[in-house]
């Protein structure tokens, strides 16, 4: 018999986690169990309202989530890299942060889908900069969204956005996270991903999903795993499965 227990390496099409299912009796194993029901009920089922709060380097690597998940939601928050596409869109300066220009269309057709179908967006207010991208540059400040200094660059979301979206999310009963709020590999701007981790696990009656990769390695660094409802063992997979991909390791096993 095959048994895969290989969430995180579910979205690959190797001989390991899906040739053998085809050759062998093959059953899913309990966390694959768990982490199908889980990412599974939020998309289909979830008790509403629904957020999803993303964050991480790139839209790029959210395009499919939003595009699949968007009409699901009553709330997006939107931290970290992403948010400074979103913000260039709408006209703010992002100093010398990285802005995907190729994006920039799909960020302004993501606003305007979500205020028509009502659905609430919320953006930094404010951000921590600095002049250098690293761990001890000589200057660092908070400034309002709309006053980042020329060749200065985005490291955080600033306290008031994460008090911000941690009131907001405690309004929800769904929330699904991926992507940290800000640079927190380095600590000096892991701030705001501290607040709203800690924001997020200290609710009750509330379903938390958290998506694999960094944002999974920030809220194990800060002990919170045992807080939140799932956290999921999949980057890569967790991604394609939230996109409404069809993963061939899972496909492979029989329905039941």
């Amino acid at each position: 018999m095959y048994v895969n227990d290989a969430f995180g390496t579910a979205h690959r099409s190797h001989a390991s986690t899906e040739g053998l299912a085809h050759m062998l009796p093959a059953v899913a194993g309990l966390l694959m169990e768990k982490e199908i029901d889980s990412l599974g009920t939020v998309l289909s089922a979830p008790v509403r309202p629904l957020a999803a709060l993303l964050g991480g380097s790139k839209v790029s690597d959210k395009i499919l989530i939003l595009e699949n998940m968007l009409d699901k939601l009553d709330h997006l928050f939107i931290g970290g890299g992403m948010s400074v596409t979103f913000l260039h869109a709408l006209g703010n300066p992002t100093g010398a942060s990285s802005v995907e220009t190729e994006r920039m269309d799909f960020a302004r057709e993501v606003l305007t889908r979500a205020g028509k179908a009502n659905i609430q967006v919320h953006l930094p207010h404010d951000l921590v900069v600095a002049d250098r991208f690293e761990e001890d540059a000589p200057q660092v400040k908070t400034v309002s969204a709309d006053a980042v200094p020329d060749g200065w660059f985005i490291m955080d979301v600033g306290k008031t956005t994460a008090q911000e979206f941690s009131q907001d999310l405690a309004g929800c009963k769904t929330i699904i996270w991926n992507g940290p709020m800000g640079v927190f590999e380095m600590p000096r701007f892991s701030h705001g991903t501290r607040l709203v981790a800690n924001s997020i696990a200290g609710l009750t009656g509330v379903t938390t999903v958290v998506g694999g990769g960094s944002t999974a390695e920030a809220v194990e660094e800060l002990g919170l795993m045992d807080h939140m409802t799932h956290v999921s063992t999949g980057g890569g997979a967790s991604l394609e499965f939230m996109e409404g991909k069809e993963l061939p390791a899972i496909a492979a096993l029989p329905d039941q």
